[in-house]
């Protein structure tokens, strides 16, 4: 007779997480149970309850550590260049290497729908996020190097820039086959984009 799958685990958590990753590859963000994920992690179904009281539960917990890599990400493209426009840029191409790299993540921390009931810490980790963006767009703009204006709004402008490369390359959508050619792509359009206003800046209305 088949032995029982074990209901305790040593990282528990981990491997539910692991594992409704590889899931969510197979089958997206909404075709996938509790138990299977109990099963591919090898633990009972009534083991995932001791983390996530439901399924949505667990997809607001990928997206917080997706939140919370990206943000990681974004800091550390920034964190060795020179000059406030291009710690935004690699901030931004990090953004894009992000979606490429961890494409389930991705998915469900942008297109799941995890109500705020059940992710509350995948919103604080997406305010994070954004609040590193917001950073930097507001060094760039403090040192002339971007127009003055509604710093919120232009933060979300190029949060929409680089998010709209981002999902165009996730999906497949962009002519090019290789994560070179498509960081290259994302070089030039953030090279296009970031205008360089040193003296008499222009004003975003």
């Amino acid at each position: 007779m088949p032995r029982p799958k074990p209901y305790h685990h040593g990282h528990l958590r981990e491997a539910l997480l692991q594992a409704a990753i590889k899931l969510i590859a197979e089958v997206g963000p909404a075709g996938f149970t509790l138990r299977e994920v109990a099963r591919r992690a090898g633990v009972s179904h009534n083991a995932p309850y001791r983390h996530f009281p439901d399924r949505e539960d667990l997809l607001a917990a990928v997206a917080a550590q997706g939140f919370l890599e990206l943000n990681q990400a974004m800091l550390h493209g920034a964190k060795h260049q020179n000059g406030t426009l291009n710690r935004l840029k690699h901030a931004g191409l990090a953004y894009v290497e992000f979606a490429l790299r961890r494409p389930e993540h991705f998915t469900v921390m942008f297109d799941a729908p995890v109500s705020k009931r059940k992710g509350p810490a995948s919103a604080d980790a997406a305010e994070q996020a954004f609040g590193t963006l917001f950073e930097l767009v507001k060094a760039c703009q403090d040192e002339g190097r971007l127009p003055i204006g509604d710093l919120r709004q232009l933060a979300l402008l190029h949060w929409s820039m680089v998010h709209g490369v981002a999902k165009l390359a996730s999906a497949k959508r962009l002519p090019y086959k290789s994560r070179a050619d498509i960081l290259k792509f994302a070089t030039f359009v953030i090279d296009e984009s970031l205008p360089v206003r040193s003296d008499n800046r222009k004003k975003v209305q």
